[in-house]
């Protein structure tokens, strides 16, 4: 008898894991949110991203851009423009007037901002973890942990709002104690695209120095 209850309790514990690693809740308004933004052909927007880390005593704040459609996007930040095609990746710091450019590294770019909003299909478990008001607006609070214990992202939590499903902000918590928030502001779907936008166009960087590593 006590080894039919023993095994009725760890067939109970593997049904509650599997339950939390595909919790319905959660799914449900990630599916929304995902699509959300895939029915989008492109959307740019501004950001504020924001590194803490308590133990540290750092707070750091800066200001962004970016532009996505599909796989491809373009991004600025704290004197730098990374530029991605889903082939190339270019990497342009102003203060040295200088580009890398590098192959598209597909493990590397698995948290890269055109796949923010996907992440969650592969490689994840998510939880509903609640609701938080800000500003006026309620969101859904989902927190997802990576299924591969190697990975220094150990937790990502997702603030989807709850009226149109949109993604207002998420945070990355790293083993290293470091804290990444990144917030929209000013988003606009489906922006007119210049056939450049997600090339790094030299012409426009007079004296650029280029270091090629492909």
């Amino acid at each position: 008898m006590k080894k039919l209850l023993s095994l009725l309790v760890v067939a109970l514990l593997f049904v509650n894991l599997a339950q939390a690693q595909q919790d319905p809740k959660a799914s449900k308004i990630l599916d929304s949110m995902s699509q959300k933004y895939r029915t989008m052909k492109a959307f740019k927007a501004d950001f504020a991203q924001t590194l803490e880390n308590p133990s540290a005593k750092v707070k750091e704040t800066m200001a962004g851009n970016i532009l996505v459609s599909g796989e491809k996007y373009r991004l600025g930040v704290s004197g730098q423009e990374i530029i991605n095609d889903g082939k190339l990746m270019w990497t342009f710091l102003k203060d040295a007037n200088e580009v890398t450019i590098m192959e598209s590294d597909e493990e590397a770019e698995s948290m890269s901002p055109s796949k923010i909003f996907d992440m969650y299909k592969k490689g994840y478990k998510y939880s509903y973890a609640g609701t938080e008001t800000k500003e006026g607006a309620t969101y859904d609070v989902i927190e997802l942990a990576p299924e591969d214990r190697k990975n220094p992202i150990y937790k990502v939590r997702l603030f989807i709002n709850q009226k149109d499903k949109s993604l207002k902000s998420w945070e990355m918590f790293r083993n290293n104690g470091n804290r990444y928030t990144y917030t929209i502001q000013n988003f606009q779907a489906n922006p007119a695209l210049a056939s450049d936008a997600f090339i790094f166009n030299k012409a426009k960087y007079k004296g650029v120095q280029v270091v090629d590593l492909r």
